[in-house]
């Protein structure tokens, strides 16, 4: 599991968009169920308001929405607890502290693999690299 770093939404390859959102579902269905995401890489989510994760969702739900994508926001939104979901924060503050630039690199070079890997085509790989330069700069 991982959270993509949310600069990286607009240029995510189909698969790793499409995968997002059923993360993003099943993160919510867990914290809702079990009270945790328990996993490594995404229990960061624990230490934000919930807004930061509603808001996170929303903005995946929204770029597949963009592309042409059919999904329905309430198998997302069933799961988390609305009155704390209505508080979200301005985007540049979304996972504060998280959504960094070291953490914009590493999932950078976890696309890199995938490219590297024929996981994803050149153009795929072209608007990444051109997002995480200009992100840099």
């Amino acid at each position: 599991m991982r959270l993509w770093h949310k600069d990286l939404i607009p240029v995510l390859p189909k698969q790793q968009l499409l995968g997002q959102w059923r993360e993003c579902c099943a993160i919510a269905r867990n914290i809702a169920v079990k009270g945790t995401p328990n996993h490594i890489l995404v229990n960061k989510i624990m230490d934000y308001p919930t807004g930061h994760f509603w808001k996170y969702g929303y903005l995946i739900f929204c770029e597949m929405e963009r592309r042409g994508y059919k999904c329905n926001f309430s198998n997302f939104e069933k799961w988390i607890n609305k009155p704390y979901a209505l508080i979200t924060p301005e985007y540049n503050n979304l996972f504060k502290g998280w959504h960094d630039e070291r953490y914009l690199m590493q999932c950078f070079l976890n696309l890199q693999e995938k490219y590297d890997c024929k996981g994803i085509t050149q153009t795929e790989y072209t608007k990444i690299l051109l997002r995480v330069t200009a992100a840099g700069s």
